[in-house]
């Protein structure tokens, strides 16, 4: 009975309050404290791109070599100028948040893989020099306070932070695009509700936009305990609108099918499989005539049966009924299923060659297999969280433009460095490619847990940090400028805030700071730096006379009841020199030779920062993995983009490095010149200085 009414019961003009209850799932955070749905602060999240490098090893290289080098280039290049690929650095939602104001509804597909198992060990093994050594890369600080703030709240935090992302990726998505996210056991139950509801329904039928559950076998046959061995994936397959991409993916057969199907052998040796040529049963009928002493009803006319027969295509059972030969080296496999085990797509093996160091890299014959299938040449395909670069290899092989981020500085590199060499295979083979840019994306908000131990006084931060340091901390009402926090020795002091990356702005207005306080040196200390910072600080040193030296926070001072100083490491050491040649002709080139190189060894876990460092003092050139040429920089321009006209790194396959480049460039103008050179090492942690030719 109704509360109000008594006397009138529940039913259609008396709903009871629960009747119109929708089944959703709901999490800490999707709400606010009113009821409200929290919506994607968008507007807020958006930041301008920093471009900071260009890359087109092929028409660099030949720009570097001169004039008629490069003449020639652009007359036989293959590369298409209709789009420049774009690597973002940064957080995934403000990227896409960013890339809104350019990409809203221009994307066609989107292919993301998320971390999803709360306990991963996120260390990775590289290696380092030119033999067969290794060592542990554990998670940059911003990787690892991102990692925490995806599961501090287990799968509240989780499911919040996916929802925001998976928003905004329908908001990039065409009309006609497709979304596949990469999951496991841990969470895909969790977030395909999320997609559902993000996706939309229709009404009581199935879910409008969910097309297909895919179980990828991604590891070989194993014993977990006490439970039943876990070797898939899954990933889900949704589509924007009623009308999508498709293009008939197909797959192997499996051996068996093989085995019992095209059992037949010609005479040549072809193997095939007899396949029916009556037309029972079919929609719209066939064609009924008399063929080798048999009156049926045909799928073809006679006509194209005399053309089969001349050419051998028709097998003759033994009461002499004709069949059509289907040959397997014709075939082209079967309609792709939901369950993907077959070879072309198998997972990533250690001793395969596409192997790299990076533990969650996925197999190019997986996303060779997704791109085909929902998108065309010419499309736009994005991956947000793009790890190793999987995602732009395989579309820039098929012909597709593409956009890819991730947070981690070594990810970066690792997808700058393969798309480097793919950019050269496909030059070399005459087939098209794309030039791409590489952006840095302003700060990464975020919360830390120190921020909360502090109660967020960024002046108990700053102090603590100090008092690590050993420096003198200074009256913040009585220094020259509150960007100046501490001092030690002659030098000055500036400490970055908890929650943000010290950026090229900040390094203007530090040095600005410290030369109006007439210092002429000043150490940086940061959890986080910009890429590509030391370029803005040798710029700054010959504009200002001030020194900075960029210092990275150790992770070792979040530790509980520490009281002994942790080592603090300067970002790397880099030296150089120009080298001079004259030919035969008369005509002088120029070329780099790096003379030293100290990595900065941030990112190496304390347990082995001794071994590796006195390693790193005496052979720190086995540290370098990549590095780069500029031969014509403009230190005095602060839009400067870094111009790859040269590079040499190590593979897998080939460990060694060249230390001296072989350019040969030539300058089109008398000088003087600036040369930038950029090594990015083992880590992907990246410093730059420039040379004066």
């Amino acid at each position: 009975m109704s509360p109000t009414n008594p006397q009138e019961p529940w039913g259609p003009d008396n709903p009871h309050p629960l009747s119109k209850v929708k089944t959703e799932l709901v999490w800490e955070g999707k709400y606010d404290e009113w009821g409200n749905r929290r919506e994607v602060d968008v507007a807020g999240s958006a930041m301008p791109l920093q471009r900071i490098e260009t890359v087109d090893e092929p028409r660099s290289r030949a720009s570097a070599k001169g004039e008629t080098f490069a003449m020639q280039f652009d007359e036989e290049t293959t590369r298409l100028d209709d789009f420049r690929n774009q690597l973002i650095w940064g957080d995934n939602k403000l990227v896409m948040a960013s890339l809104l104001k350019d990409f809203k509804g221009k994307v066609d597909l989107i292919y993301i893989d998320p971390p999803f198992d709360v306990g991963a060990d996120f260390a990775m093994k590289v290696p380092i020099g030119d033999r067969n050594d290794s060592l542990i890369k554990d998670q940059s600080i911003l990787e690892m306070v991102a990692y925490r703030d995806i599961w501090g709240k287990g799968s509240d935090s989780y499911l919040h932070m996916i929802y925001e992302r998976l928003l905004l990726c329908r908001e990039l998505l065409s009309e006609t695009g497709s979304l596949y996210i990469h999951l496991d056991w841990h969470v895909v139950h969790y977030v395909k509700p999320v997609l559902d509801e993000i996706f939309g329904r229709s009404g009581n039928s199935s879910d409008a936009g969910f097309r297909s559950e895919i179980i990828w076998k991604s590891t070989s046959a194993h014993s977990d305990s006490r439970r039943y061995g876990s070797i898939h994936q899954n990933i889900l397959f949704y589509s924007k609108g009623e009308s999508w991409t498709w293009n008939d993916p197909r797959q192997d057969y499996d051996d068996k099918y093989v085995e019992n199907y095209f059992r037949y052998t010609d005479e040549t040796g072809r193997k095939f499989k007899s396949g029916d040529l009556s037309a029972y049963g079919l929609q719209g009928g066939g064609y009924e005539y008399e063929w080798k002493g048999h009156t049926k009803l045909w799928r073809c006319p006679s006509s194209t049966m005399e053309r089969l027969d001349k050419e051998g295509r028709i097998y003759y059972t033994k009461n002499g009924i004709a069949r059509l030969k289907q040959y397997f080296d014709e075939s082209n496999g079967m309609p792709a299923q939901s369950i993907w085990d077959d070879k072309s797509v198998q997972y990533v093996v250690s001793w395969g060659g596409e192997k790299l160091p990076y533990e969650t890299q996925k197999s190019e014959g997986l996303l060779r297999r997704i791109i085909e299938a929902s998108s065309n040449e010419g499309d736009l395909v994005a991956d947000f969280f793009c790890g190793s670069g999987t995602t732009g290899a395989v579309a820039e092989r098929l012909g597709r433009r593409w956009i890819m981020c991730d947070l981690g500085r070594f990810a970066i590199h690792t997808s700058r460095k393969r798309l480097i060499g793919l950019q050269r295979d496909l030059h070399e083979q005459g087939k098209p490619y794309r030039a791409f840019d590489v952006y840095n994306l302003g700060r990464y908000e975020r919360q830390w847990w120190q921020k909360n131990r502090l109660r967020g006084a960024d002046e108990e931060h700053r102090r603590v940090v100090l008092e690590f340091f050993k420096a003198e901390v200074l009256d913040p009402t009585r220094t020259p400028s509150p960007l100046i926090h501490g001092r030690k020795g002659l030098a000055l002091c500036h400490v970055d805030g908890i929650d943000s990356i010290f950026t090229r702005e900040e390094a203007e207005a530090v040095a600005k700071a410290v030369q109006q306080a007439g210092g002429k040196e000043c150490y940086c200390l940061a959890w986080e730096f910009e890429m590509e910072l030391r370029l803005v600080t040798e710029r700054l040193k010959v504009e200002t006379g001030v020194k900075l030296k960029l210092v990275q926070i150790p992770r070792e001072i979040m530790e509980k009841n520490r009281t002994t100083p942790p080592p603090w490491l300067e970002v790397a050491v880099l030296e150089a020199e120009p080298v001079y040649h004259t030919d035969d002709n008369g005509q002088r080139t120029v070329d780099v030779k790096i003379t030293s190189f100290i990595p900065s060894l941030a990112e190496v876990p304390t347990k082995e920062l001794e071994a590796i460092k006195e390693r790193a003092a005496k052979s720190g050139m086995d540290f370098i993995d990549f590095w780069a040429v500029d031969f014509d920089y403009n230190p005095a321009n602060p839009d400067e983009v870094f111009e790859h006209h040269w590079q040499d790194y190590r593979t897998r396959k080939d460990r060694s490095l060249k230390t001296i480049s072989d350019a040969a460039h030539i300058y089109k103008t008398d000088g003087p010149h600036t040369i930038c050179l950029k090594v990015v090492d083992t880590f992907g942690c990246d410093t730059s200085i420039t040379l004066k030719v």
